[in-house]
């Protein structure tokens, strides 16, 4: 999976991240972990629109890359995020998994109640949890 450096700045109720790997790539909220999330939202769509024009994504630079060439203003308060970059296929594959019963009832329940399969809901959850939405 790939994973872009996202530079994290704000302060209070205002918070941003931008992508420098990924031209107008951003994301904004009233906390870090906000902005951080839409972000990592705002990075998949970026791709995902990239390889619909059938574009390739471009290199991910390091942090060490980009504290190198100024583009982390660290004294003046932004820090380096990681950013996953999760883009779905399109092509669903069949898995086996193993689970205790009473978890495989809760998530049935769960997906039940949301309007979803199984198989849906537990994608959505490791999808929530990989990109660090909590």
């Amino acid at each position: 999976m790939t994973h872009y450096v996202g530079i994290l700045d704000g302060a209070d109720d205002v918070w941003g991240v931008r992508v420098p790997d990924l031209p107008g790539c951003h994301g904004g909220g009233a906390s870090p972990e906000e902005a951080i999330a839409d972000a990592t939202s705002a990075v998949r769509e970026w791709a995902e629109a990239r390889r619909a024009k059938h574009l390739p994504l471009p290199g991910a630079r390091t942090v060490a890359d980009l504290l190198r060439l100024g583009e982390i203003g660290s004294a003046a308060g932004e820090s380096a995020v990681m950013i996953p970059v999760l883009i779905d296929s399109g092509r669903p594959v069949r898995a086996n998994l193993s689970l205790v019963a009473g978890l495989l009832a809760a998530i049935d329940a769960e997906a039940s109640r949301r309007g979803l399969t199984r198989s849906a809901f537990i994608a959505s959850a490791a999808r929530e949890k990989i990109e660090g939405h909590r």
